[in-house]
């Protein structure tokens, strides 16, 4: 979005919750910046600039308005959909990459040099890759202050701050206020003891019962539980194991976190934040999708579905594996058996609680011929996929490069576009995915009164681009609940 005066004044003059994220308004006067829908008085003209990030407003000098709060609003959908270096660069910040390798680490994921790459972002978002690091560990931050006990000393260091004094400095420059003041302002105190509740933002209209369905087909006895209204799962993070449980509501999804390590709140947010699609534009997707006669009813009917990612990339790859050629069904209860013998084999990491996260590629690689079974093919399929990801040949982070990650993944002996595909969508985050040779997606077009052969349907699924990959969960759904 291009930050036009006229247009973003416009948004914030009529408190347009669309365009939370896509922008931030700085308000001269007052020095504090706003979410577009604040509900304060709309600023006069003269005072009013306008930001791409947080980042950028706060190096501008405002700090973040206690109203709206600013920090908590869904990220901007440009950043969580494109797949160039920008968007993969916020991607990789949003899952706490500066905090763990540093800005160096960083670029040498992306393949640029860190002078190269601090200039494309401020020349983007108004900031480098410290700022919006920054940024995100006074977010990160707060929400410890003000939902657990820990000390604030042991908050600035699991926030990701290499000091306490740059922790108190960030904080009163960011929210105008002590960390002890945001402590002394909380609403309620923690609560109970070990967990850091939270609300994820999103922009509505919500779905959320697609996204439960679509999970609780595919959940793991031990790793995921889900019934109508709640979702729960075990993660692996990079400092240890945690679990979650996310219950969406009207306005946002509450959010319940168990961690190992404090440091990994970050990366649980964001992972939790894919997982349900939360930063998508559901106005500009159905919007599209729906000016399709084959899908306006359903778009009508239920508005805001969303794309259900994943929380490991790893673990999508191996599901898609499983999942070639036989059903849902069958491929759960494969991938059952293969969790329960990596739990036998004695993988690493901490059981959190009752829930655990999908094993590790290491893990897999090494486990007997009889844990898995499947034909020796498929097997050696999924030990080459271990191995590539084990060895850092094959990156399937949000992150990473997709025409890359998809040619690391064909180039593995029985992955085919399919399957490729598939990790596209859900792993890596691709929104034009579409897969006309799938068997639920011709039996979902046909419901839709839509050619059901496979090049018609890719024909047709043109009009649908760039949103391709939210008319392939619409067909697998139509397929579900109507053929």
């Amino acid at each position: 979005m291009d930050l036009d005066f006229e247009r973003c004044y416009r948004a914030v003059d009529s408190r347009d919750q669309r365009f939370d994220g896509w922008f931030y308004t700085g308000v001269t006067s007052t020095g504090i910046y706003c979410r577009p829908s604040c509900p304060a008085t709309t600023p006069r003209r003269e005072n009013v600039t306008f930001h791409r990030s947080a980042a950028a407003a706060q190096r501008a000098g405002f700090r973040a308005c206690r109203r709206c709060r600013p920090d908590a609003a869904p990220g901007s959908p440009e950043w969580d959909v494109r797949a160039d270096v920008v968007g993969r660069a916020m991607r990789l910040i949003g899952d706490g990459v500066v905090d763990r390798e540093g800005v160096p680490g960083l670029a040498c994921r992306l393949g640029y040099t860190q002078r190269h790459l601090n200039r494309m972002l401020i020349a983007e978002l108004g900031a480098g890759p410290l700022a919006l690091a920054r940024t995100q560990r006074a977010h990160t931050a707060r929400i410890l202050v003000e939902t657990t006990g820990l000390g604030l000393a042991e908050i600035a260091f699991a926030a990701g701050f290499g000091s306490v004094r740059q922790f108190n400095d960030t904080i009163r420059a960011v929210y105008g206020r002590t960390p002890g003041d945001l402590r002394k302002a909380r609403r309620s105190g923690p609560g109970e003891t070990g967990e850091i509740g939270l609300r994820l933002a999103f922009r509505a209209p919500l779905h959320a019962p697609a996204t439960l369905d679509f999970l609780a087909a595919r959940a793991l006895p031990g790793i995921e539980e889900v019934d109508d209204h709640t979702y729960r799962r075990g993660l692996r993070l990079p400092h240890g194991d945690a679990t979650v449980r996310l219950v969406p509501r009207e306005r946002w999804v509450g959010a319940t976190l168990r961690l190992t390590d404090v440091r990994d709140l970050a990366p649980a947010v964001a992972r939790c934040r894919r997982l349900f699609d939360l930063d998508a534009d559901p106005v500009a997707v159905d919007g599209l999708l729906g000016a399709d006669p084959a899908l306006a009813g359903m778009v009508r009917a239920e508005p805001g579905v969303r794309v259900p990612r994943a929380v490991d990339g790893f673990e999508t790859a191996v599901r898609a594996v499983v999942g070639q050629q036989v059903s849902v069904a069958g491929a759960r209860s494969t991938l059952t058996r293969l969790v329960r013998a990596a739990d036998r084999a004695g993988r690493s990491g901490v059981r959190a609680a009752d829930l655990t996260g999908f094993p590790s590629a290491e893990v897999v690689a090494d486990l007997p011929d009889d844990a898995f079974g499947m034909p020796a093919a498929r097997r050696a399929t999924l030990r080459a996929l271990a191995q590539g990801v084990a060895d850092g040949k094959l990156d399937l982070h949000p992150g990473a490069d997709r025409e890359e990650a998809v040619a690391g993944l064909t180039e593995l002996p029985g992955i085919g576009p399919w399957t490729a595909g598939y990790v596209a969508m859900r792993a890596i985050g691709d929104p034009d995915v579409f897969l006309p040779t799938d068997v639920a997606v011709r039996r979902g077009a046909a419901v839709l009164g839509l050619p059901d052969t496979p090049k018609a349907l890719e024909r047709h699924a043109q009009r649908w681009r760039p949103w391709r990959s939210y008319a392939l969960i619409r067909l697998w759904r139509a397929a579900v609940l109507h053929g």
